[in-house]
């Protein structure tokens, strides 16, 4: 079993990472954390900045943008280089 890395972005990148997520996935703020496992107003944190998502959490986003294919791996380059 092997422990993957979570990615490693401060706020406000995470805010603006998962805003857009949201947009090209079109997900509202409750369908996006019902995807997470988590509360929308959890999620409302996180994209507004007042808090960071957690390791487990940050895996699950960035699954979502390898299922996404070329797409989300541009958007995640772009948070990462930032």
């Amino acid at each position: 079993m092997t422990i993957k890395k979570p990615l490693l972005i401060k706020q406000p990148e995470v805010g603006k990472l998962i805003r857009e997520l949201r947009g090209i996935t079109g997900l509202t703020q409750e369908q996006f954390a019902a995807s997470l496992g988590i509360t929308s107003s959890t999620g409302n944190c996180w994209e507004k900045g007042y808090t960071k998502p957690e390791s487990l959490a940050m895996q699950k986003i960035q699954g979502m943008l390898k299922e996404m294919g070329e797409l989300g791996q541009k958007v995640l380059v772009k948070y990462l280089s930032n």
